[in-house]
């Protein structure tokens, strides 16, 4: 059974830092790029980077470049996403997914919030 199991999530004033990890089971980790999408209350699923399989090439939205750092340890099974000098309007459920349209977890909310 493929499981995908999102953690980090919080409340956090803006401008601060929080590092997600999503732990993936079921499948062969190594051979998939990953991806990080999010839904923000009330919007649409919203993609916000990409991985390769290998970790050599990463993808950004524009709104999140030069803030959020993807990355995945396949040693462990394991995506993360740094995100750093967060906004308000970062806020939103987090997922780890194989694709761009298809949130695979429960999800990490993160509210960004003073």
């Amino acid at each position: 059974q493929v499981q995908f199991v999102e953690s980090g999530g919080g409340l956090i004033q803006p401008g601060k830092s929080l590092r997600l990890s999503c732990v993936v089971s079921g499948l062969t980790f190594r051979l998939y790029a990953m991806h990080w999408v999010r839904q923000a209350p009330g919007k649409g699923l919203e993609w916000v980077s990409e991985i390769s399989s290998d970790g050599s090439r990463t993808y950004y939205r524009d709104s999140v470049k030069g803030r959020f750092t993807i990355s995945r340890d396949n040693a462990k099974n394991t995506l993360y996403l740094q995100m750093n000098t967060l906004k308000p309007e970062d806020t939103a459920v987090y997922y780890c997914a194989t694709d761009r349209e298809t949130p695979r977890g429960q999800g990490t909310q993160v509210t960004v919030s003073s």
